[in-house]
């Protein structure tokens, strides 16, 4: 039987949790390989992201920009199985109605929908909507978007440690072992290459997506002593989110 590299294995473990594709029959699911695959989450967001340019795109030519855009977000949650949307929604919930640790992770686990995590969503596709219909270079920036806010959820796994109740914990298998700076190195060349092509004034979304990371960081620490699944999905949202935001700026699209 051929053998592959162990590195195609750990890639294609990380993109059949992380989105809605099937893998090779050949690929190996083991523990190890979960743990490692994470440096490869920003990869996958390169993939996400030009899938739904992809769709806005085309989707200009047929359609108002409006329903563009709403196609757009559509194809994001479906490819990742609203993954992370679940988490800002779970998270916003538990930090909104705990008010100490155990009730914290308790309430992020319930698999219930609570108020706040339904207003957190709403928001959350509202923004992301109005943002989009304002960006000027639409498609590049969904490209990085996607890449660069699924690198920055990475920052935390690399300096916090995971603290979420294991029993059923479907991100587990994914938090065991600690990010390092080779891990980190693999997980930002696709986001190099995204702003290595993108206008010079673009690098200047790193400074609120680094304040962010490290502010969400320490909000995590503070309250349940880390990180869970949940937070590392809402930090991958808000940095999303942060990002069009940021390119809606006067200076951008004046």
């Amino acid at each position: 039987m051929k053998s592959y590299p162990r590195q195609l294995h750990i890639f294609f473990n990380a993109l059949t949790y992380y989105t809605r594709f099937s893998a090779p029959k050949w690929v190996e699911y083991s523990a190890e390989n979960q743990a490692e695959s994470n440096r490869y989450l920003p990869w996958i967001g390169l993939l996400i992201g030009f899938y739904t340019a992809l769709i806005y795109w085309l989707g200009t030519f047929i359609f108002p920009e409006s329903i563009a855009v709403i196609l757009s977000i559509a194809a994001s949650i479906w490819m990742s199985g609203a993954l992370h949307e679940d988490g800002l929604s779970d998270c916003i919930d538990g930090f909104g109605g705990g008010w100490e640790k155990q009730r914290i992770l308790t309430i992020m686990k319930d698999s219930r929908l609570g108020s706040y995590g339904v207003i957190a969503l709403l928001m959350a596709l509202l923004l992301k909507y109005n943002a989009l219909l304002n960006l000027q270079e639409t498609v590049l920036i969904i490209i990085t978007a996607h890449c660069l806010s699924r690198f920055f959820p990475l920052i935390i796994i690399y300096r916090e440690h995971y603290t979420g109740l294991e029993e059923g914990s479907k991100a587990k298998g994914m938090t065991t072992r600690k990010m390092t700076r080779f891990d980190l190195a693999i997980a930002f060349l696709p986001a190099f290459l995204c702003l290595a092509f993108s206008p010079f004034a673009y690098i200047s979304i790193l400074i609120p997506l680094l304040a962010l990371t490290l502010w969400l960081g320490a909000y995590f620490r503070t309250w349940i002593d880390g990180y869970t699944g949940d937070c590392l999905g809402c930090c991958q949202q808000l940095s999303e989110l942060t990002i069009y935001i940021w390119f809606c700026l006067p200076w951008f699209i004046g």
